[in-house]
Formats: C-alpha cells, sequence, structure tokens
C-alpha cells in the first residue's frame, strides 16, 4: 500500500467506497471482491493518476485489518486506519488507555506536551489525547505518519494531537516536557530482542526519557533485568494472562509509581476485573526476603506472567501467607484460598512423583475426561501426555507438572471459584 492509494481513500468519496465493502465478502471472497471493485468507477475515480490496481489494494487492505483490528481496539477500529506492521506493533487498547491515565495524572505538573516518538498508527497517541494531553507523534516511515494522522482525524482528536515524518535520533533531548517512546523492535529479520538493537537503540531512548521531566519508555516484556535504567521504575504489563510489555517510568511519573518494580494485570474480558482497564497491581517490598519453602499445603498458586517476570513471586506469596514448592519454581502454596487477577487458585486433590502409570490411574480415579495441563519445571510433552492419559469421564481436572529439588512431581487440581478476592 502507498501513500497516494491511501491517501485517495481519506476523501468523502474514498470514505463511502470504503464503508460500502462488506468485510464478510471481503474476507470469504478476495478475489470476487477485488473483481467487483475493480469494475466500480468510483474506485478509478478515486485518483485518475493510479492504477486502479493501486487503489484497489488500499481498500482491501484497510477493510481486512479493520477486522483484524477489532481484538486490539474494539468498536473504534471500525473507522481507524492500519498499516499491517502498524497494527502487529501498535498497542493493545487497554493498555494504552491505562498507561495513558497515569501519565496525564502527571501531564500539568511536566509542562503538559507531550512528544510521542517512534508513534507507529498512533495508538499511544491517541490514548494521551483522549485524556485531555495535547500531543505530538513522530515517526519515520511516511505512510505511518499518514495512517496516524488520517486515525487523529477519524476519532476527533484533531485539536489535542497532530503528528510529524521525522528520525527519533534527532529529536533534541528535552525538546518534550512529557515523553513517550516505543522503539521499534523489529528489523529486516523478524523481532529484534536485544535492546541495544532497537530503533533507536537503547541507550538513545533511554537518554531521550530521561532528559524529560516525566516520561514512559516502552520495552519488551522479555528486556533482561540487567538493562533497566537505575533511575527508572519498571513496570510488567499482562492482559488477560498474557504477558504484553514492560513499561519503564521517569521522572515525574517514576515517583508517582510508587515501587521500582510492579506488575500490573488488566482485563479485556468480564471477569474478576470486569470494567474493561481495571487494574490489579503488585509492588516490589524491598524489605522483603525470598519466599520460604515448604511442601504443597491445601491450595496451590499459579502465578500471572507479570509476577513472575517482575521477580515479584515472593511478595505475591506474602499476600496470603504462602511458601514455594520450590526456590526456583514460581508456584507457591498456601493453606487459604485468596482470588485475584493476580494469579489463579487451584485445591490440590493429590501429589504424587509423576509417573505416567500412576496419574493416568489418579485421572480415572476422579472420573475425569477434561484435563487441563499445566508445567512449570517440566520437560514433559503436554500433548504427548494428553493423549497418553486417555482420559474419558465427566468430571474436569487439571494436572500442574513440576519438579521439587531434583525429582518431577504432579499434582492433580482443581479450579477454585471466589472466595475471597485479595
Amino acid at each position: 500500500m502507498r501513500v497516494p492509494a491511501f491517501e485517495a481513500l481519506l476523501s468523502d468519496a474514498g470514505r463511502e467506497v470504503l464503508a460500502g465493502v462488506d468485510p464478510g465478502s471481503a474476507v470469504r471472497d478476495q478475489l470476487g471482491t477485488a473483481s467487483l471493485l475493480r469494475s466500480d468507477p468510483r474506485v478509478a475515480a478515486l485518483d485518475p493518476d493510479l492504477p486502479v490496481s493501486d487503489l484497489v489494494n488500499a481498500l482491501l487492505t484497510q477493510v481486512s485489518l479493520r477486522e483484524r483490528g477489532r481484538a486490539k481496539f474494539g468498536d473504534a477500529a471500525g473507522r481507524m486506519f492500519f498499516t499491517p506492521n502498524g497494527l502487529e506493533q501498535s498497542t493493545r487498547r487497554v493498555v494504552a488507555e491505562y498507561r495513558a491515565g497515569r501519565t496525564a495524572a502527571v501531564a500539568g505538573a511536566a509542562g503538559g506536551f507531550a512528544g510521542d516518538l517512534c508513534c507507529g498508527i498512533g495508538a499511544d497517541l491517541l490514548a494521551l489525547a483522549g485524556r485531555g494531553v495535547a500531543v505530538e507523534g513522530v515517526d519515520s516511515d511516511p505512510l505511518t505518519v499518514a495512517v496516524a494522522r488520517a486515525n487523529i482525524g477519524a476519532l476527533g482528536l484533531s485539536d489535542l494531537a497532530r503528528v510529524r515524518e521525522g528520525e527519533v535520533g534527532a529529536s533534541a533531548a528535552g525538546r518534550y516536557p512529557l515523553l513517550f517512546c516505543d522503539p521499534a523492535r523489529r528489523g529486516g529479520r523478524g523481532r529484534v530482542f536485544d535492546p541495544a538493537a532497537y530503533s533507536p537503540p537503547w541507550d538513545v531512548a533511554t537518554g531521550l526519557a530521561g532528559a524529560a521531566e516525566a516520561a514512559c519508555l516502552k520495552a519488551a516484556p522479555g528486556i533482561p533485568h540487567e538493562a533497566l535504567p537505575e533511575d527508572a521504575s519498571a513496570e510488567w504489563i499482562s492482559v488477560d494472562g498474557e504477558l504484553k510489555e514492560t513499561a519503564l517510568w521517569f521522572g515525574a511519573l517514576a515517583e508517582d509509581a510508587g515501587a521500582r518494580r510492579r506488575a500490573t494485570v488488566l482485563h479485556e474480558r468480564e471477569g474478576l476485573l470486569a470494567r474493561e482497564g481495571a487494574a490489579a497491581h503488585l509492588d516490589a517490598d524491598p524489605g522483603a526476603g525470598p519466599a520460604p519453602v515448604a511442601p504443597a499445603r491445601r491450595y496451590l498458586y499459579d502465578p500471572d506472567p507479570a509476577v513472575v517476570r517482575s521477580h515479584l513471586v515472593a511478595e505475591a506469596a506474602a499476600r496470603v501467607d504462602g511458601a514455594l514448592l520450590d526456590e526456583r519454581i514460581a508456584y507457591f502454596t498456601a493453606d487459604t484460598a485468596a482470588v485475584s487477577p493476580l494469579w489463579r487458585v487451584l485445591e490440590v486433590v493429590e501429589m504424587l512423583p509423576f509417573s505416567l502409570k500412576r496419574l493416568r490411574f489418579a485421572v480415572r480415579a476422579l472420573d475425569a475426561g477434561t484435563v487441563t495441563i499445566k508445567k512449570r519445571g517440566s520437560a514433559v510433552d503436554t500433548e504427548k501426555l494428553r493423549r497418553d492419559l486417555r482420559a474419558s469421564g465427566p468430571e474436569s481436572v487439571t494436572v500442574v507438572l513440576t519438579r521439587i529439588g531434583d525429582r518431577p512431581f504432579c499434582l492433580l487440581c482443581r479450579e477454585v471459584g471466589a472466595p475471597s478476592p485479595v
């Protein structure tokens, strides 16, 4: 998709044609839909200087991406514009809204004007502007800039947001009192894992963030702890049990964060956090020591990936007077059940050293046919194990594979409801 073809869709006539394409038909029969669009005189009239094939490709691309975009942006995706890479790399709306809420709370003290460097299609920029923060986006790709600009207009945020083409490395340190930066983590060969290979490189991005009065720097969820700047607060964020990112807070935003490390759990679907955007937090306790280790008690706790990745399992266990099964494994156990978005609680029915024969017998004794298998510290092939169990009863059971010391164990468990929320 090229810039002129994309911009042809932004006219009143272009929006009318785009709105008239049935998403279901386009997905089911892309060739047939393309043929219909090529024969539609309105399409060629969008820009007589462009090949009709370019215009058709631009239309079909937007229809397809809008449908895919609903997973991240909900109904707003039907009004937005995307590029394939821009959609894939964009922040989920629930995460962007959460971060924008925190940022807006200190925007006045930090001068109120924000810069969104590497803004992409504008997910974070739109969230900031939606919270009343004046923001300028910067990106180096002309098509991405055009798409971000179109999204600003589509969501009625032109009074607060704008975007320009530019190289982030050329942005003078201190230009924006309030700064957000999401360095590109994809190169020509795919995903980039070394922060030094981000664009801009990690040292440039952290330098820009450190020079602002308040800043948020987005990083991959797996960023090494040793790469975290000393002057930043780090927050690992998950959505519906899937770890999404690490947010680093600087300046006034670091002070607002309070803790050096934090795990944050967000939910989009109905459940413990029924209100969209509601968050559960777990903060590092500087005075906390390592979690105790003890044999399995009545309940087994499986912490959210944000808790595990932020190295806050000891703090999680302390909330329920719990103990680790093994000091190297992120399961903990307690005598009471306390339901929280920060973890899953399972009632231990039986625990035994791992043996296929003994496990199969135990599953059949529970009359279980639906078997959920979870593991940490185990090399067992879970799909093969599920087949080998040959479970066929009407009940359900969760099998947890782990190790204690050097010995493999399995715990047969049942999911706990919500007796006492934490």
